[in-house]
């Protein structure tokens, strides 16, 4: 199974190394990626997150909330959204087939507008919570005028499942087949999920925002830099379920060494080691890659 790695339009934090760790400088703006996953299976292609979309990058005044977009200042770049990457490798994004989602922020679910046609996967408990827009940062973060396809949304209950690397409720989703699977990590948001993906050489995990740096992950020290460790305390809806989760993923990674690979959905320096490239680069056709770039994602 065969995965491109996808920057679906990178955020430009306030606080530059602060929050990215390598910035030169606090007064400038930092840069993370926005990591989605393009996975091809036998029949269709799976989108996993969409970043931000084209209706994002034309309208973010009418589509975005005024205070993510002074604090992330997202770079709307149309080449950057998923549908234009998918185009540029080759693919009719009417393959795309299926979508699943880590959660429903505004900058993991922007592009679902561009691709009506895809079943959509998200746990029950993300879809019931982002739609109550409860608080004032509820209503931040999660925009319904980015759920235009809710009819084609497909809800998951955190309430059954199978084991997966010492995790539980492990869905298979519909129509996708086994090597694609939901994995509850809630924390960031009450819904909020990693999705698994089985390649030849082990699976790699992208857990979304259950953690935003790559430190976080390390076995003896982990760490966090200050910007994204108050982020993060702004954005959890459970501080005991994020801690616990991004905990687990330290002992899964401990236990299965290279069978397992995680990644998160902001962090440069993950996206730059799978991808081969910088996050400010689209994606190309394997064939196109520079020969240390193949080298690396073989």
């Amino acid at each position: 199974m065969r995965v491109h790695h996808l920057n679906c339009i990178s955020t430009c934090p306030l606080g530059g190394q602060l929050m990215d760790g390598r910035t030169s400088s606090i007064f400038r703006r930092g840069e993370l990626a926005c990591h989605c996953l393009l996975v091809e299976t036998a029949n269709s292609l799976v989108l996993v997150d969409t970043g931000l979309g084209l209706r994002d990058v034309r309208d973010p005044r009418g589509r975005l909330s005024h205070f993510f977009l002074m604090l992330v200042s997202p770079q709307l770049r149309e080449e950057m959204t998923a549908i234009r990457q998918i185009e540029r490798l080759g693919y009719d994004p009417h393959d795309v087939r299926h979508i699943v989602l880590t959660h429903l922020d505004f900058d993991h679910a922007g592009g679902l507008d561009d691709f009506p046609w895809a079943t959509v996967h998200i746990m029950a408990l993300e879809r019931q919570y982002a739609a109550l827009q409860k608080t004032w940062l509820d209503r931040q973060r999660f925009r319904p005028q980015q759920w235009s396809t809710q009819g084609a949304w497909r809800s998951y209950s955190a309430a059954a499942g199978e084991r997966w690397f010492g995790f539980e409720r492990v869905h298979e989703l519909d129509s996708v087949g086994p090597d694609v699977v939901m994995v509850p990590l809630a924390g960031h948001t009450h819904g909020h999920a990693g999705i698994a993906v089985k390649r030849h050489n082990g699976w790699l995990l992208q857990a979304g925002d259950a953690y935003f740096y790559h430190q976080e992950m390390d076995l003896e020290r982990p760490r966090c830099t200050p910007g994204l460790r108050f982020y993060q305390w702004m954005m959890e809806k459970d501080r005991g379920w994020r801690l616990e989760n991004q905990a687990r993923l330290r002992a899964a990674k401990r236990e299965q060494g290279r069978a397992l690979t995680v990644c998160c959905g902001h962090d440069p320096h993950e996206f730059e080691r799978l991808s081969g490239r910088s996050p400010e680069i689209p994606a190309v056709p394997r064939l196109a890659w520079p020969a240390e770039a193949r080298a690396l994602r073989a």
